[in-house]
């Protein structure tokens, strides 16, 4: 089931099923978000939890057991029951079952709550560990926005901005598309990354020790898609490798994908987050839109 909630500037579509923003709109009537073409990527704007990336032979360990788990976990195919709902605010909720939790065996609530205020969107990602022990999560979003945003530009008109200097460090991936190292990442003037499509030609830009906030910026237009996540450790720049694909996400992420070679305990992983029992855990990012 999709629904729309609205203001003045604003007007943004969700679906249920994974809780993915399905379309995003300005007042002018200008879509933003990636429609899925799917001669690129069915995707618009994932979920991610309770893992981000993949994992080494699609597993993890928990307490001397392993697990089965696909890519970017298993919200982004879950139904989500609508919590709430008003005309500029949509909480909508995916609460542990018996089938979840042979894959994960947490008792767990997560919500995503929507919330429009002028041009912005908050994207809230709020967790409860209604279990006897630890949770180990991690939570992240996929957006893909549309590049170029008008006709008469191209992909190359575009650039990200980070909001000051920054040096960041490159999450290097293996064979697997899994964590292999990193080096550092070099920026125009310590903040400027001009897109091209050959920049994600060894697949995703995953990005730390970076400003907390980019924008997407057309150079002939100045419209802008600006992304603030104070929250998240991580961001990664994709689309889908050696195409002309006319979109780009930017993926803030809470945590990384799996490492080469290791089924991992997620008890163990340094980057995951923890949640002890009776606990709740929020954080939200932020999509401002200017033209």
């Amino acid at each position: 089931m999709q629904i729309t909630i609205q203001n003045k500037q604003l007007k943004l579509t969700v679906d249920t099923l994974g809780a993915q923003m399905m379309s995003f709109k300005t007042a002018s009537g200008r879509e933003y978000l990636w429609q899925g073409d799917p001669a690129y990527w069915t995707g618009r704007a994932p979920t991610l939890f309770p893992f981000i990336g993949r994992l080494m032979d699609g597993k993890y360990s928990y307490d001397g057991k392993e697990y089965p788990m696909g890519g970017h976990g298993f919200a982004k195919i879950s139904e989500f029951s609508v919590a709430e709902q008003g005309s500029d605010r949509l909480v909508l909720e995916l609460s542990a079952t018996k089938e979840l939790m042979e894959r994960y065996p947490f008792d767990f609530t997560f919500r995503v709550i929507y919330q429009l205020r002028e041009n912005t969107l908050d994207v809230t990602y709020s967790v409860d560990n209604h279990g006897q022990n630890t949770m180990y999560f991690a939570v992240g979003g996929h957006p893909g926005f549309r590049v170029p945003f008008a006709e008469g530009e191209r992909f190359e008109d575009y650039r990200m901005e980070f909001s000051q200097e920054c040096h960041p460090d490159r999450i290097l991936f293996g064979s697997h598309v899994l964590v292999s190292g990193e080096e550092q990442y070099a920026l125009e003037e310590n903040r400027i990354l001009p897109l091209r499509h050959d920049l994600f030609d060894d697949d995703a830009i995953i990005l730390k020790n970076m400003a907390r906030e980019v924008t997407l910026k057309s150079m002939t237009s100045g419209s802008s898609v600006r992304v603030s996540y104070p929250d998240m450790p991580y961001v990664g720049f994709w689309h889908k490798p050696k195409t002309d694909a006319p979109y780009v996400c930017i993926e803030p992420w809470s945590s990384l994908t799996g490492r080469e070679d290791v089924v991992e305990d997620i008890s163990c992983r340094s980057d995951f987050l923890h949640l002890e029992p009776g606990k709740h855990y929020e954080n939200t990012w932020a999509v401002t839109i200017t033209e």
